[in-house]
């Protein structure tokens, strides 16, 4: 070994190191950025809340109005019930879809409402008769087809 690279100094006790220091500049606790990055997080993190509580309580809306339409459609008699219904699910589909829904007419109707809801109800269920058997010569269980109605509104997601 060479002599000249051995360390000669012997290490420092703990009496003799210096304090801790922050780092250049940082007079306090927090920094200027800090608190603006934080202030700034917490600012995007209300935005979006307020923003979700508002689009939630427009499908609650949607959804509350449809449904007490549904319900004072019972009081009908039968053929008004049910061209109740179909007008009912006809703005359900204007306000969930737009307005290119209002063009489209029997099986295709059926199959757009079948998407909107999920479901096949409107293509192979008792729900065809809303959607291209108002005139024919018919009597479905409007009970059960009211029952079908109120629980996929209930379940709308816009």
């Amino acid at each position: 070994m060479n002599p000249a690279t051995i360390p000669t100094e012997t290490p420092l006790g703990l009496d003799q190191l210096r304090g801790l220091h922050l780092p250049g500049g940082a007079a306090g606790a927090m920094q200027g950025e800090i608190v603006a990055a934080a202030l700034l997080g917490f600012c995007a993190a209300l935005l979006v809340g307020l923003i979700r509580y508002w689009r939630g309580r427009t499908r609650a809306t949607v959804r509350r109005a449809a449904l007490a339409e549904l319900a004072r459609s019972r009081g009908l008699d039968p053929e008004a019930r049910l061209l109740a219904q179909a007008r009912l699910l006809r703005r359900l589909g204007r306000t969930l879809a737009g307005d290119a829904e209002t063009q489209v007419t029997g099986a295709d109707w059926a199959a757009r409402l079948d998407e909107l809801f999920k479901t096949d109800f409107f293509t192979r269920g008792a729900g065809r008769v809303l959607a291209d058997g108002l005139y024919r010569r018919q009597a479905p269980d409007l009970d059960a087809l009211d029952a079908e109605l109120g629980r996929l509104i209930g379940h709308v997601r816009a």
